[in-house]
């Protein structure tokens, strides 16, 4: 008799696991828009794309290897001066 009670415990058991496995599977991250081509990133960085300045600014501080707040300032200065320009 204790056998027919052990087979029916695990028999509840496994459909009890069976039938609530979905709950626990892992859910898919949201995709991402689909007209980003980089990954997600903050609303602020996404706000506007880099300028020709800009990117022009970058490769004139990783030729100076600057890095840290000299190259923060170094861009500020480069595109503050590029904008000057036009």
């Amino acid at each position: 008799m204790t056998t027919t009670y052990s087979r029916a415990a695990a028999t509840a058991l496994a459909s009890l696991l069976l039938f609530a496995s979905p709950a626990f599977a892992q859910t898919a991250a949201p995709a991402a828009k689909s007209d980003s081509a980089a990954p997600a990133a903050s609303d602020k960085k996404m706000a506007k794309p880099r300028t020709a300045a800009s990117l022009e600014c970058s490769k004139e501080a990783d030729a100076k290897g600057l890095h840290g707040k000299e190259r923060k300032k170094f861009r500020a200065e480069c595109k503050k001066a590029a904008e000057e320009k036009k």
